[in-house]
């Protein structure tokens, strides 16, 4: 039966490291009050005019070169990201320029932190039904240059780092495979993780008293993320394993969505696995949205931690408020 796997993966990050100390020299914060509450060490971000697209073309040319494969191969691009590099058109456009492909079909989703979990289900469906065979599947942000960089803003302002993680998927009819998916949402919950402007429904979409008020800022009420991530990431990975005949205990590796250190380890402690069956990198990199289950996901392979045959997990909380998994034999 046909079927689509990962055959290369890429993935960027900027050079410049910011470290705790060094937001704490404009935030009213410290280290280890950063690292308690939230396992972060240091963070990546741009310096100067770099966008989302920017990051995923470095990281997809990684990638094609991984898969051995030229850009001319690709039939799509799904690119997730909350942080576009303009507001339209997407940022899928613009990286299929910058490879040069014109005319591949383009598709930007907006799933937030669970955004390459569903960028993969899609490419899945796109490719069973024969419509695709090559899909580049992207999850790339830039969040530095809309924080806010003052105490105001620190809860949030500390968490989250830049970078982009690709894969190509592409057809299989062999047994390594991405076996299945669960995708959910619940925007009855949608304003506890939000920017609220710009935006279609203010009129006018900003003003100068909503700069002032930082209303363009991302704004959360993180215990309740919280409390609904270490709920939802566990439950959905039994749901995608059980219709397998699969247990927790086949897991080769769990990449969870890295946005708090404090709820992967409570996540990896409900399910039962061991340090060995679960990869953290952001220490490294903090909360880098949709690009952070791609980037772990391949730093854990470059480690050797994913070999061939291997029951994977990915697996997402955020804002929506949207979660899902997916399952791969590697």
């Amino acid at each position: 039966m046909r079927g689509s796997r990962i055959v290369g993966m890429g993935h960027c990050v900027p050079d410049r490291v910011v470290t705790n100390d060094d937001l704490a020299e404009f935030i009213e914060t410290s280290n280890e009050w950063i690292v308690q509450r939230t396992g972060i060490e240091e963070r990546r971000w741009v310096e100067g005019n770099v966008g989302a697209a920017d990051l995923a073309f470095d990281a997809t040319k990684d990638a094609l070169a991984e898969a051995g494969m030229k850009a001319s191969d690709l039939d799509m691009i799904i690119f997730a990201t909350l942080s576009p590099d303009v507001t339209f058109p997407g940022s899928s456009c613009i990286l299929q320029k910058m490879l040069g492909v014109p005319g591949i079909a383009t598709l930007d989703i907006r799933n937030q932190c669970t955004g390459f979990v569903y960028g993969l289900s899609i490419a899945d469906q796109f490719i069973k039904t024969g419509m695709m065979n090559n899909v580049l599947v992207v999850g790339g942000e830039v969040h530095s240059s809309g924080l806010d960089m003052s105490t105001r803003g620190r809860d949030v302002t500390v968490l989250f780092g830049d970078g982009a993680g690709v894969a190509i998927v592409s057809a299989t009819d062999g047994e390594n495979r991405i076996i299945d998916s669960k995708l959910h949402a619940d925007g009855t919950h949608y304003d506890v993780l939000m920017v609220e402007a710009p935006a279609s429904r203010l009129n006018p979409r900003l003003t100068p008293e909503m700069l002032e008020e930082g209303r363009h800022y991302p704004k959360m009420d993180g215990r309740q993320v919280f409390r609904n991530a270490v709920t939802a990431m566990p439950a959905v990975v039994h749901e995608v394993l059980e219709p397998h005949g699969f247990t927790v205990e086949d897991i080769s590796m769990l990449i969870p969505h890295q946005a708090n250190l404090r709820i992967n380890q409570m996540v990896q402690r409900s399910l039962g696995l061991s340090d060995d069956q679960v990869f953290n990198n952001i220490m490294k990199y903090g909360n880098t949205t949709a690009a952070s289950i791609p980037i772990a996901l391949h730093e854990a392979i470059q480690a050797g931690k994913v070999h061939e045959g291997d029951v994977v997990v990915l697996t997402a909380f955020g804002a929506g408020l949207t979660w899902g998994a997916n399952l791969i034999r590697w």
